[in-house]
């Protein structure tokens, strides 16, 4: 029983110890004093119970103020509890004081947590950046297209870094400048041969604006002779007028046909009216002669003065037959009396 006692009473007391130095973290307050910026050691229990690791805080604190910093740890503290990089915003102050770049400890803090990389931002302010470009294609006045790639340096605007456009805008709006610019050239020749009236032109339009960046320089890398869309869209248009001359003529044309479809039909119905007529002709003969009203002799002079008719209408070479007019007509048939 004792031995078991003893063994329990010595995990407990490694358990204690080890609380003990986990929240009274003596060698981070030891270190504090080594490099001349004591904390005390009630400051590093603090952070620990509000959950805050104390070598985050220590390290950073240490590191600003041997760089001559004047950043305090509530500062470092309410940043962290904040969801923000501690180590980077530091960097960023001592890499700004070595620059001689102002920056406030609040702008760098705004700036990490609007999910911005802060210490990038300022290499990028210190060193300007290079942005390559995607191939523009624009149009001269005389038709050719032109095929205009760019390099944009930049350089960061950390007043306006919170809250500006990011460089997919700088991109767009620098292609919107090179199409305009090259399509107000009157020839291509002029844009080959001074390319840098795009990129004065480009600049002039203030494109950085609402951005957070500023733009320093526009330089046109290349400039490439592409298709000759004036062509293209005459042709086009040629192609377009053939086919609705074709389209009309057709139209046209079966407005032609439908009347002349319409016109044989009429004619049908005309030669089925004439029939119908002839066939009443005997019909009603054979009804006078029924009803008395026409004799035999009667329908004989009938036939006659028919025959006589057509004898006419021959020799005027207006019947059917035409006839051959170098003989004399036979005499027409005596009547019947």
């Amino acid at each position: 029983m004792i031995a078991i006692s003893a063994a329990i009473i010595i995990v407990v007391a490694v358990i204690v110890f080890f609380m003990f130095l986990y929240y009274f973290p003596i060698g981070l307050w030891i270190r504090t004093i080594a490099a001349g910026v004591p904390l005390g050691i009630i400051a590093l229990v603090r952070m620990r119970l509000i959950g805050i690791p104390p070598s985050v805080i220590v390290t950073n604190y240490v590191r600003a103020r041997k760089a001559g910093l004047d950043l305090t740890v509530d500062q470092m503290q309410s940043h962290y509890l904040a969801g923000g990089n501690v180590e980077n915003v530091t960097l960023a102050m001592i890499a700004a004081q070595r620059a001689q770049i102002p920056l406030a400890w609040q702008r760098a803090a705004a700036i990490d947590l609007a999910g911005r990389n802060v210490l990038e931002a300022l290499q990028t302010s210190v060193n300007p950046k290079v942005i390559e470009t995607p191939i523009f294609q624009g149009v001269a006045q005389n038709g050719i297209q032109l095929n205009v790639k760019a390099r944009i340096t930049v350089r960061s605007d950390l007043d306006r870094y919170v809250g500006g456009a990011g460089e997919p805008t700088i991109v767009a709006r620098v292609g919107e400048g090179v199409v305009s610019a090259v399509g107000a050239a009157v020839d291509h020749k002029e844009v080959l041969e001074y390319p840098d009236r795009i990129s004065k032109a480009v600049l002039a339009k203030g494109l950085d604006a609402g951005t957070a960046f500023e733009i320093v320089s526009i330089d046109i890398a290349d400039v490439d002779v592409g298709k000759n869309i004036g062509a293209e869209l005459q042709t086009s248009q040629a192609e377009a007028d053939r086919r609705i001359a074709q389209a009309k003529a057709a139209e046209r044309q079966y407005a032609a046909m439908a009347a002349e479809q319409e016109q044989k039909a009429e004619t049908q119905a005309m030669r089925a009216r004439v029939v119908e007529a002839e066939a009443s002709i005997p019909q009603a003969i054979a009804e006078a002669f029924r009803s008395g009203h026409l004799g035999v002799m009667d329908y004989y002079r009938l036939k006659n003065i028919q025959a006589d008719t057509d004898m006419r209408s021959s020799i005027g070479g207006t019947g059917d037959g035409g006839g051959d007019q170098s003989q004399p007509p036979s005499p027409p048939p005596n009547p019947v009396k």
